[in-house]
């Protein structure tokens, strides 16, 4: 009887030991469990959260190139219009500078001409009431009057100057006097200053003995 109880007993203790065995290797397989997906979970946050923050800075840095580039496309804009403005300003103040200059000229050069015409019939209407018998000398006083008149408005002594070209006032340079080149000369120079037809005039002075 002592021995069956003593068996019994060990038997027992021997279950017991296995069960409280197994608890403990089933609470520590669980624990493991628990720990690796804990483990899990923390890197998969981990790597949320790396991607979400380089996910950010690449829109923010998508953003702030987009901000550059419009601003950089602006300035060029702005540049553009400010060059535009400023080339239109100036050619306009070249068209109006050219006007006035032109119209100054134009103004200038009629009343020269009205003053030589006016000094020209003066002179016609003193050498008409001139006596028969001193025609001839009347009429060299008149031209050397109407002479001086052209040559104190500043015109040529060629009739029409203004409206010939460069070959038909050179056909009539030959008949001219060295005053009288000089004349042209003057009145070319200032007016539409042609050098072929300069040379012409400086040709005839030099060979003006």
């Amino acid at each position: 009887m002592v021995d069956r109880r003593h068996e019994r007993a060990v038997n027992e203790a021997a279950a017991r030991f296995a069960e409280t065995l197994a608890e403990s290797y089933r609470i520590v397989y669980e624990q493991a469990a628990n720990a690796q997906q804990r483990q899990r979970r923390l890197a998969q946050d981990f790597s949320e959260r790396v991607m979400d923050h380089l996910r950010e800075q690449a829109e923010s840095g998508q953003a702030a190139s987009a901000q550059l580039t419009d601003q950089a496309r602006r300035q060029q804009e702005a540049g553009r219009a400010f060059a535009q403005e400023s080339a239109k300003a100036y050619v306009d103040f070249l068209d109006t500078a050219f006007s006035q200059y032109r119209e100054g000229t134009q103004r200038a050069a009629g009343s020269a001409q009205e003053g030589a015409r006016a000094v020209s019939e003066s002179v016609a209407g003193v050498v008409g009431t001139a006596t028969g018998a001193a025609g001839a000398m009347a009429d060299t006083t008149a031209e050397a009057m109407r002479s001086a008149a052209e040559s104190a408005t500043g015109q040529p002594p060629i009739a029409g100057y203004d409206e010939m070209n460069v070959g038909e006032i050179t056909s009539r340079l030959d008949g001219l006097s060295e005053a009288e080149l000089r004349r042209v000369r003057n009145y070319e120079q200032r007016n539409k200053n042609r050098e072929t037809l300069i040379a012409q005039i400086d040709r005839r002075l030099e060979a003006t003995p």
